[in-house]
């Protein structure tokens, strides 16, 4: 069985308040093609297949086009679909039931009996080749919250330690059940200790609360592959070929400009993987930052006159990189009008200080008494002095002067 292993589509999501619908659909476009060209057996979606947990219409239709365009490009085709923690669980698994009969299989709740303990049978997914037999199976663990894992007493760490329990009872239950001439694989939509994140995943953790992530070794050695969601930079956990992040399939920031986008493919028969390979997705809106690094307004300016007026493609994201030695009125304006009729969408402008650049320590918190004694003068000179490196003009001085006469009159 030849199996293709995708995550975190995002689908419905805005980069910079721009509409990404394009994007998707070029990326859903490609991944037809390409399920069909190579193939392909099994798809797995390992979680965030929407942006939000509440889409809009437009991305639900989407969604359900591609898994309707996907079966009559390849016939037989089976498709296992896990929540991530961007969907709605149970509204991912609405349709379940009518898609199941299509060889579509959707995982996004835990299931419990009527005593509390974890069904774990419905995890498993029997993986059946064009003949219809059973030849593997696909343990689908959607994005665990709590209260969907085990309580595990006495432990350091009740997420991390409950989340490998977790997958400690689903696996031992699959290794009951399984023949030994069927693999076992698995899903999961979670956080590994050590995973190299960018700067979008750097604020999924902070949605998840900080809590420690989940170690490699989580994951039985009896499992062959374990497919991974949630970080979306490709990479192996652990130091570990089969467990791995295939990454998200468009970009998520711009931080990811170098970076190239894949699914994962692999060959799975009795004795485990084989011809483990990315398979690059074609970017089909670029990312460009002008300059290269941060400099002076009047040489930002100058650069982005420079940028084309009109282009074949789509036009790229733009971020535009300003040093700045002090306050700049009208900074957006500026660059907007430099901008005008250029072959570009601004998304971000990325501002960054002398100070900043030269700063190598963190900031000085000061006591609750001598913030007592900071009158509003001096904290304006301090904030901006770290902020530019300089000392506040004398214009500026002027004006604050003015504006804090007045408040107190009003007062």
């Amino acid at each position: 069985m030849r199996i293709l292993h995708t995550a975190d589509w995002h689908i419905g999501q805005l980069f910079h308040e721009y509409d990404r619908s394009y994007e998707h659909q070029q990326f859903l476009n490609w991944l037809s093609i390409t399920l069909q060209e190579q193939e392909i057996d099994v798809l797995l979606v390992s979680g965030d297949v929407f942006d939000l947990s509440n889409p809009s219409a437009a991305a639900v239709k989407m969604f359900y086009s591609f898994l309707n365009r996907a079966l009559k490009m390849r016939p037989g085709l089976q498709i296992v679909v896990t929540a991530g923690n961007h969907d709605s669980a149970s509204r991912l698994e609405v349709p379940k039931p009518l898609l199941e009969s299509s060889a579509i299989h959707i995982v996004g709740v835990i299931g419990k009996d009527q005593e509390g303990k974890i069904d774990y049978r419905k995890l498993l997914i029997p993986l059946r080749n064009q003949e219809g037999k059973v030849c593997a199976w696909c343990l689908a663990v959607p994005f665990l919250r709590m209260g969907d894992y085990p309580s595990v007493a006495d432990c350091d760490n009740p997420y991390a330690e409950g989340v490998a329990q977790f997958y400690r009872e689903a696996c031992q239950l699959a290794l009951d059940l399984k023949t030994d001439d069927q693999p076992l694989i698995a899903m999961g939509h979670l956080h590994t200790q050590k995973a190299e994140v960018s700067d979008m995943d750097k604020s999924e953790r902070l949605i998840m609360g900080g809590v420690e992530c989940i170690s490699a070794a989580a994951f039985d050695e009896a499992i062959k592959y374990v497919a991974l969601g949630h970080i979306h930079k490709a990479q192996r956990v652990g130091g570990k070929e089969h467990i791995r992040y295939c990454g998200s399939p468009v970009p998520m920031s711009f931080s990811e400009m170098n970076y190239k986008h894949q699914v994962m493919v692999f060959d799975l028969n009795e004795e485990g993987i084989s011809d483990l390979h990315s398979i690059e997705v074609p970017l089909s809106v670029a990312l460009q930052r002008v300059p290269s690094v941060h400099s002076p307004l009047p040489a930002v300016l100058a650069a982005l006159q420079q940028l084309p007026e009109a282009g074949d493609t789509q036009p790229p994201y733009l971020e535009v990189r300003v040093l700045q030695d002090g306050p700049e009125p009208g900074l957006r304006h500026k660059i907007e009008t430099a901008l005008s009729g250029k072959h570009v969408r601004l998304a971000k402008i990325d501002v960054k200080t002398a100070a900043e650049e030269q700063k190598a320590g963190g900031a000085q918190v000061a006591s609750p008494d001598k913030l007592h004694d900071l009158q509003p003068l001096d904290i304006l000179k301090k904030i901006y002095r770290q902020r530019y490196g300089n000392e506040v003009p004398e214009e500026i001085i002027r004006l604050f002067n003015e504006v804090s006469q007045e408040a107190s009159q009003e007062d």
